[in-house]
Protein backbone atom coordinates (compact mmCIF):
# COMPACT_ATOMS: atom_id res chain seq x y z
CA UNK A 1 0.00 0.00 0.00
CA UNK A 2 2.82 2.41 0.84
CA UNK A 3 4.53 1.65 -2.49
CA UNK A 4 1.29 2.26 -4.38
CA UNK A 5 0.94 5.66 -2.74
CA UNK A 6 4.52 6.55 -3.68
CA UNK A 7 3.88 5.58 -7.30
CA UNK A 8 0.78 7.78 -7.43
CA UNK A 9 2.67 10.78 -6.02
CA UNK A 10 5.61 10.17 -8.38
CA UNK A 11 3.39 10.47 -11.48
CA UNK A 12 3.45 13.82 -13.18
CA UNK A 13 0.30 15.81 -13.75
CA UNK A 14 -1.39 15.53 -17.14
CA UNK A 15 -0.72 18.32 -19.64
CA UNK A 16 -4.40 19.12 -20.06
CA UNK A 17 -7.25 20.08 -17.77
CA UNK A 18 -11.01 19.94 -17.82
CA UNK A 19 -12.91 23.12 -18.61
CA UNK A 20 -16.21 24.05 -17.07
CA UNK A 21 -18.58 23.32 -19.95
CA UNK A 22 -21.79 24.28 -18.15
CA UNK A 23 -20.91 27.91 -17.65
CA UNK A 24 -23.05 30.54 -19.36
CA UNK A 25 -21.56 31.49 -22.70
CA UNK A 26 -19.71 28.22 -23.37
CA UNK A 27 -20.81 27.14 -26.85
CA UNK A 28 -19.66 24.03 -28.60
CA UNK A 29 -21.26 24.46 -31.99
CA UNK A 30 -23.02 21.68 -33.77
CA UNK A 31 -26.72 20.97 -33.88
CA UNK A 32 -27.04 21.49 -37.62
CA UNK A 33 -27.30 17.75 -38.19
CA UNK A 34 -30.45 17.41 -36.11
CA UNK A 35 -32.20 20.04 -38.21
CA UNK A 36 -31.15 18.48 -41.51
CA UNK A 37 -31.40 14.76 -40.83
CA UNK A 38 -35.06 14.39 -41.87
CA UNK A 39 -35.03 16.98 -44.60
CA UNK A 40 -36.30 16.31 -48.10
CA UNK A 41 -32.82 16.92 -49.55
CA UNK A 42 -31.34 14.20 -47.38
CA UNK A 43 -34.08 11.72 -48.26
CA UNK A 44 -33.30 12.29 -51.92
CA UNK A 45 -29.57 11.77 -51.47
CA UNK A 46 -27.93 8.39 -51.19
CA UNK A 47 -26.09 9.44 -48.04
CA UNK A 48 -26.18 6.95 -45.20
CA UNK A 49 -27.36 8.20 -41.86
CA UNK A 50 -24.37 8.66 -39.63
CA UNK A 51 -23.84 9.07 -35.95
CA UNK A 52 -25.18 12.18 -34.30
CA UNK A 53 -22.12 12.22 -32.07
CA UNK A 54 -19.05 13.68 -33.74
CA UNK A 55 -15.58 12.80 -32.56
CA UNK A 56 -15.20 16.15 -30.82
CA UNK A 57 -13.87 16.20 -27.28
CA UNK A 58 -15.40 19.12 -25.49
CA UNK A 59 -14.20 20.40 -22.18
CA UNK A 60 -10.42 19.90 -22.43
CA UNK A 61 -7.94 22.75 -22.18
CA UNK A 62 -4.40 22.12 -23.43
CA UNK A 63 -2.84 25.33 -22.09
CA UNK A 64 -0.57 23.33 -19.72
CA UNK A 65 0.77 21.43 -22.76
CA UNK A 66 1.54 24.62 -24.66
CA UNK A 67 3.33 26.12 -21.65
CA UNK A 68 5.27 22.88 -21.19
CA UNK A 69 6.40 22.95 -24.83
CA UNK A 70 7.41 26.63 -24.61
CA UNK A 71 9.46 25.86 -21.50
CA UNK A 72 11.31 23.13 -23.42
CA UNK A 73 12.50 25.35 -26.30
CA UNK A 74 16.12 24.39 -27.02
CA UNK A 75 15.81 20.87 -25.65
CA UNK A 76 15.89 17.55 -27.50
CA UNK A 77 12.64 17.03 -29.44
CA UNK A 78 12.52 13.23 -29.06
CA UNK A 79 12.75 13.40 -25.30
CA UNK A 80 10.28 16.31 -25.06
CA UNK A 81 7.82 14.58 -27.37
CA UNK A 82 7.91 11.29 -25.46
CA UNK A 83 7.36 13.05 -22.12
CA UNK A 84 4.45 15.08 -23.53
CA UNK A 85 2.76 12.05 -25.12
CA UNK A 86 3.00 10.14 -21.84
CA UNK A 87 1.10 12.93 -20.07
CA UNK A 88 -1.64 13.45 -22.71
CA UNK A 89 -4.87 11.70 -23.63
CA UNK A 90 -4.02 12.02 -27.35
CA UNK A 91 -0.87 13.35 -29.09
CA UNK A 92 -2.81 15.49 -31.61
CA UNK A 93 -2.69 18.82 -29.67
CA UNK A 94 1.11 18.77 -29.80
CA UNK A 95 0.95 19.42 -33.53
CA UNK A 96 -1.41 22.37 -33.13
CA UNK A 97 1.62 24.37 -32.02
CA UNK A 98 4.64 22.34 -33.24
CA UNK A 99 5.32 22.18 -36.99
CA UNK A 100 7.47 19.29 -38.20
CA UNK A 101 7.63 20.47 -41.83
CA UNK A 102 8.95 23.86 -43.02
CA UNK A 103 5.77 24.50 -45.02
CA UNK A 104 3.66 24.26 -41.84
CA UNK A 105 5.65 26.79 -39.79
CA UNK A 106 3.79 29.85 -38.48
CA UNK A 107 5.17 32.61 -36.23
CA UNK A 108 2.12 32.33 -33.94
CA UNK A 109 -0.86 30.02 -33.56
CA UNK A 110 -4.39 30.99 -32.59
CA UNK A 111 -5.91 28.60 -30.05
CA UNK A 112 -9.55 29.30 -29.39
CA UNK A 113 -11.02 32.73 -29.91
CA UNK A 114 -8.36 35.08 -28.57
CA UNK A 115 -5.47 33.03 -27.20
CA UNK A 116 -2.22 33.08 -29.18
CA UNK A 117 0.93 31.03 -28.66
CA UNK A 118 4.33 31.18 -30.34
CA UNK A 119 4.72 28.76 -33.20
CA UNK A 120 7.27 26.03 -32.57
CA UNK A 121 9.28 23.84 -34.92
CA UNK A 122 11.93 21.14 -34.84
CA UNK A 123 15.27 22.38 -36.19
CA UNK A 124 18.00 20.49 -38.04
CA UNK A 125 19.65 19.42 -34.76
CA UNK A 126 16.37 17.79 -33.54
CA UNK A 127 15.84 20.58 -31.03
CA UNK A 128 12.56 22.34 -30.29
CA UNK A 129 12.78 25.95 -31.49
CA UNK A 130 10.64 29.05 -31.91
CA UNK A 131 9.59 29.79 -35.49
CA UNK A 132 10.04 33.54 -34.88
CA UNK A 133 12.23 34.12 -31.79
CA UNK A 134 11.91 37.91 -32.11
CA UNK A 135 8.10 37.93 -31.85
CA UNK A 136 6.85 39.34 -28.54
CA UNK A 137 3.57 40.45 -27.01
CA UNK A 138 4.24 44.08 -27.98
CA UNK A 139 4.07 43.06 -31.67
CA UNK A 140 0.62 41.48 -31.39
CA UNK A 141 -2.51 43.42 -32.45
CA UNK A 142 -5.97 42.41 -31.15
CA UNK A 143 -8.52 41.39 -33.77
CA UNK A 144 -11.50 42.82 -31.88
CA UNK A 145 -12.30 45.11 -28.96
CA UNK A 146 -14.63 42.74 -27.12
CA UNK A 147 -12.20 39.93 -26.20
CA UNK A 148 -9.24 39.73 -23.87
CA UNK A 149 -6.33 38.68 -26.09
CA UNK A 150 -3.27 36.88 -24.73
CA UNK A 151 0.04 35.81 -26.22
CA UNK A 152 1.85 33.00 -24.38
CA UNK A 153 -0.27 33.79 -21.32
CA UNK A 154 0.46 37.55 -21.28
CA UNK A 155 -2.17 40.20 -22.04
CA UNK A 156 -1.77 42.16 -25.25
CA UNK A 157 -0.14 45.56 -24.72
CA UNK A 158 -1.60 47.27 -27.77
CA UNK A 159 -5.24 48.26 -27.93
CA UNK A 160 -7.68 47.43 -30.70
CA UNK A 161 -8.00 50.06 -33.41
CA UNK A 162 -10.15 49.91 -36.52
CA UNK A 163 -7.97 50.17 -39.59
Amino acid sequence: MHRDRLQRTARKKPLYRKENTRTHGVHHGGGAYRWARNSVAEKRSDAKTGSMHARLRHGLDYTPLFRFLLSRVGSDWSQTHSEAVARLDTPDPIYWIVALRKADRKPFVLIGESTYFSGLCVDEDNRLALVDPDLCVEDMIPSCACCTHTFNGKLFVREYSER
